[in-house]
């Protein structure tokens, strides 16, 4: 026999409501599918086979102890590795590597590239080169152009038309300055070990102690130090203004 069926039957409990979301602090603008670009990746790899190859002309052609010691020689080995990084990441549809690791190598060639072209192979400049480094000819031509025009020139347009823009920082800037820094003592001390008369004792007019003295030599290092940090405050002033070539979309903003 069954149970009666109650004529009252009790209130439910009332169905909780859905919890809500918390707002994301990622843009949902910021969260896209990771694309393969083999343009980019293409470019890119055409750059470091061109850095690498250059490089390696210079080595041939002279001391590989004095040619790898020069400023123009070590920038391009670094853009040559990080240009190929980057091309294997764009392939794969990779993370980019971070804007600090090619803010600094876009800033050290261009950086290698000016003071070449304003400096040392202008004849107005108080710092000219002489000799045959001044008017190379043959292959060494060939290297010259590809280290100090070639590949400087491609670095920026690969961060022109191929880098997503705001990648880098204002704070980095000085940071990035270290390393030449740190190359100008490595060449101040190759300077002081070598023997008086030694060809490239100094490897640029401009630090060559023995001719004008510490005193003139750390005050060209000061300036150009100072102009390197104003080029790299430029170069994020611009990465944060620049538009955006991989998709279209609002500023970025200036962010310390």
């Amino acid at each position: 026999m069954t149970a009666p069926i109650p004529r009252d039957i009790p209130d439910l409990p009332a169905i909780p409501p859905p919890p809500a979301l918390k707002p994301s602090p990622v843009p949902a603008t910021a969260v896209v599918t990771p694309v393969r670009r083999p343009a980019a990746a293409a470019f890119r790899l055409l750059v470091a086979l061109a850095a690498a190859g250059g490089v390696t002309l210079e080595v041939l052609l002279g001391d590989p102890s004095r040619i790898l010691s020069h400023f123009t020689i070590q920038s391009n080995l670094l853009l040559a590795l990080v240009m190929a990084l980057s091309a294997r990441r764009a392939w794969t549809a990779s993370r980019p590597l971070p804007g600090a690791v090619m803010g600094a190598t876009l800033l050290y060639v261009v950086i290698a590239a000016l003071v070449h072209h304003l400096l040392l192979a202008n004849e107005a400049s108080p710092f000219p080169l002489t000799g045959e480094a001044a008017a190379p000819t043959g292959v060494h031509a060939l290297s010259h152009a590809v280290l100090h025009t070639v590949t400087p020139i491609a670095a920026v347009l690969d961060w022109l038309l191929l880098t997503p823009p705001g990648r880098m920082r204002l704070r980095q800037a000085g940071i990035w300055l270290l390393y030449p820094m740190t190359y100008l003592t490595f060449c101040l001390i190759r300077g002081e070990l070598l023997l008086p008369g030694t060809p490239d004792r100094y490897l640029y007019p401009f630090l060559d102690v023995g001719q004008d003295g510490f005193k003139r030599v750390l005050g060209n290092a000061l300036l150009l130090g100072l102009a390197f940090y104003a080029l790299a405050v430029l170069l994020v002033a611009l990465d944060h203004a620049r538009p955006n070539p991989t998709r279209h979309r609002g500023k970025t903003g200036f962010r310390l």
